[in-house]
């Protein structure tokens, strides 16, 4: 599992991981998963795709709802989680490891700045 506190965060409730390459590892923070209940359904994005910050990206359904997840920063997706396919349940049981959404390039770093870090996106979930 991923530790939290080295994680960057969008108000939508998702969370962003950079590696050294640059690229980014997108998933929901537990706040957003335990919202939803247990997942049944992940529409996952198109590999290839380029989209806009706090576009629409994919789509999650639970046995409570279905949720928009939004691009945390402009970018291309590069890769995405097949395993949720099969077992979407992983995003509950695993929201900062196994249980991660997609895989992107961000289309400006600068960007990245514009993320909470975990204090703020906690401190936002009390307003």
């Amino acid at each position: 599992m991923t530790n939290p506190e080295q994680l960057k965060y969008a108000t939508s409730h998702e969370w962003v991981k950079v590696d050294e390459s640059g690229e980014l590892t997108i998933g929901i923070t537990d706040h957003a998963q335990d919202q939803l209940g247990d997942v049944v359904f992940a529409d996952l994005p198109a590999l290839e795709q380029t989209m806009s910050a706090q576009q629409a990206c994919m789509l999650l359904e639970s046995v409570k709802a279905a949720s928009d997840i939004y691009m945390p920063v402009s970018g291309k997706i590069t890769a995405v989680n097949t395993a949720l396919e099969d077992t979407p349940e992983l995003i509950n049981e695993d929201a900062y490891g196994k249980g991660w959404l997609f895989r992107m390039v961000p289309e400006n770093q600068a960007d990245l700045e514009k993320l909470l870090s975990l204090s703020e996106y906690e401190s936002s979930l009390d307003e």
